[in-house]
């Protein structure tokens, strides 16, 4: 063992939030507060011969309970307990190995706010989903670094690589998202992926404690979401605790023979079957679902096995680590069924009881509602409450162009299709905790192609706003961005014109913005400010009751208290006339209500016309 490297890099490693440049050395976590609900920490230390080492501490409140090795020699992991009421300060660290001593002061900080403080999104809110590297490049400087393994060129002809968009990118571009009139946003992974090719999209981590410094630095994370904050805006981050990337040192050197789950790629490479029914199946054979759960989910992307209790000890520290130090208000976490559902359910245990407003969303990639209602925390079809508190609805994304696309017929085509969806709510432990969307960066968009008419889009975005859930909106949907995932994922996920050198136009503006795209942008700025601004408690917290579709007219109530919000589209291309007294319980005749997309009061007759593929968002308050 090279002790003077081994001193330089605890040295290095403990006083900074960035591990050293030679990334098999360091301190995990970089610090850690005082206060917490859990007394417990967990400091990985990964150095050649660590595991010769044995820690101690005579910091008052602090104590080693327990230094455990696994099978590398390189990796040491020391637990200790910190008392409630320990001061702040540098705890000073002793290892020691035979007659050699090696002392490392660790920093211990005060928390700057109570775990009450940290709000998480919920209902209320609508979350504006941005591809870091493809949304504006705000610092060309970084976009080849000669520290990285893998510098990865910027190349943005090529729709699969690294394009140059990074955090200032963004940071630059907050008052554009503010004046949408989102309340939150949601980035696609932001943390280190060394990896060859670049993984542009953030989804094989390499260093779970640091931000891509493509993207920026940890300092520059910590000013995003304030700036974000300052703008009202709330920030989800991206996490993935089921698999990290090929290039991370553990691959090469894991803690323990059990760090991943079917290790011996070279000779006996397991891939999951994606068959994340096998979960909930009561007929699922062994063979099926291990291979699910403990298969790779691609080569590049290794299976961690949560099953360790160090390593999802080390990964429960590392969210709430992120959590506390940058503020964030919210975690979307990666193939949540893949990973182990009771090492997750203790994680979201752990992370609720430091913060019990935070909030959780899980991808759940499932066809059908009653997979996605197995996930949701207090499931009524689930034995095993899995303590998730958001799921997602991948169900719409699938049949929203369909459901908004083709015509309403009297029983199944259309907009019943929507009424169909929304009628199995039953399974669901909470509706309003199910993120809806119309389209992700791993989705065809909802637009397969540019739109002659933005009738269709209208009401799709219509019905995303006012009905049950926690919106997402994904960049450009706004500006009518459109493609399909033939040809690979990069078609939809576009760069955003005008956020890159070179650019010829620039959507951030509204001269930038053709007709169309300022049409669409208006009109869905229109209803989120509205929505945030005056109906977000009925949109929140409301009732919601709605019609079969089987005169073509879809009509729904939103209800909270005496504030009412009545919602009618016309899933037609030609007009409707309806009689109206079906729709007294709601609408009662002579009411007077003012539709909120034109300005115009609307009165409730007996019999009225719809033209085609009309919107009214009806309000009495």
């Amino acid at each position: 063992m090279k002790l003077l490297t081994f001193i330089t890099a605890l040295i290095i490693a403990a006083s900074s939030p960035l591990h050293a440049s030679d990334k098999s050395m360091g301190i995990d976590p970089p610090m850690w507060w005082t206060g917490m609900a859990n007394d417990t920490l967990q400091l990985t230390i990964t150095a050649p011969g660590a595991a010769t080492y044995k820690a101690s501490t005579t910091y008052p409140g602090v104590k080693v309970i327990k230094n455990v090795t696994l099978d590398s020699p390189d990796y040491l992991f020391i637990y200790l307990t910190i008392d409630k009421n320990t001061a702040p300060g540098m705890v000073p660290v002793k290892l020691t190995s035979g007659n050699v001593n090696v002392t490392f002061d660790y920093p211990l900080l005060a928390r700057d706010r109570g775990p009450e403080d940290y709000q998480g999104f919920d209902a209320g809110d609508v979350l504006y989903l941005v591809m870091p590297d493809r949304f504006a490049d705000g610092d060309p400087s970084n976009n080849q670094l000669d520290e990285m393994r893998y510098p990865a060129k910027v190349d943005r002809k090529n729709p699969n690589i690294r394009h140059g968009g990074d955090l200032k990118g963004i940071n630059d571009h907050l008052d554009y998202i503010d004046s949408l009139g989102v309340t939150a946003i949601w980035l696609n992974p932001v943390l280190e992926n060394d990896m060859k090719g670049g993984s542009y999209h953030g989804y094989a981590t390499t260093d779970f404690y640091r931000i891509d410094p493509r993207f920026g630095s940890n300092e520059e994370w910590v000013q995003f979401v304030g700036n974000a904050s300052d703008h009202g805006l709330k920030v989800v981050m991206d996490m993935i605790f089921n698999h990290c990337g090929s290039e991370h040192p553990w691959l090469s050197n894991p803690p323990s023979n059990d760090w991943f789950n079917n290790p011996d790629t070279a000779n006996n490479y397991v891939q999951t079957n994606h068959r994340l029914s096998t979960l909930h199946d009561p007929y699922a054979s062994d063979f099926d679902l291990k291979q699910a759960v403990d298969g790779w989910f691609v080569k590049s992307m290794p299976d961690l096995n949560q099953r360790n209790p160090h390593l999802m000890k080390y990964l429960i520290q590392n969210s709430i680590w992120w959590i506390e130090y940058s503020k964030i208000n919210g975690i979307r976490m990666d193939t949540y069924p893949y990973a182990d559902s009771k090492a997750m359910g203790q994680w979201i245990d752990a992370v609720l009881a430091e913060y019990p407003n935070f909030n959780i969303v899980g991808e759940c990639w499932y066809a059908n509602e009653g997979a996605e209602a197995y996930w949701q925390k207090g499931s009524k079809v689930n034995p095993a409450d899995p303590r998730l508190p958001t799921v997602m609805d991948f169900r719409l994304s699938i049949d929203g162009a369909k459901a908004f696309g083709n015509e309403t017929d009297e029983w199944h085509d259309g907009l019943n299709i929507l009424y169909d969806h929304l009628a199995l709510d039953h399974l669901f432990t909470d509706p309003q905790k199910i993120l809806t969307f119309l389209d992700n960066h791993d989705t065809d968009r909802f637009l397969r192609s540019e739109p002659d008419s933005l009738d269709t889009w209208k009401q799709a975005v219509t019905f995303l706003l006012t009905s049950r859930g926690i919106p997402q909106i994904y960049y450009g949907t706004e500006l009518l961005m459109n493609g399909t995932r033939e040809g690979g994922d990069g078609n939809v996920r576009r760069d955003m014109p005008g956020g890159f050198k070179g650019d010829t136009t620039n959507v951030f503006t509204r001269e930038g913005r053709s007709d169309k795209q300022n049409e669409a942008f208006d009109f869905m700025s229109k209803l989120l400010k509205w929505r945030r601004d005056s109906a977000r408690d009925v949109i929140a917290n409301g009732t919601l009751k709605h019609f079969a579709p089987n005169n073509m007219l879809y009509v729904y109530q939103r209800k909270l208290g005496n504030r009412e919000v009545t919602v009618i589209l016309n899933g037609t291309s030609g007009e409707v006339t309806a009689d109206m007294s079906r729709y007294a319980e709601i609408l009662p005749e002579g009411s007077v209500l003012t539709d909120i997309i034109s300005g115009s009061r609307v009165s409730i007759l007996p019999q009225m016309t719809f033209s085609p593929r009309q919107i009214l968002v009806l309000q009495n308050f």
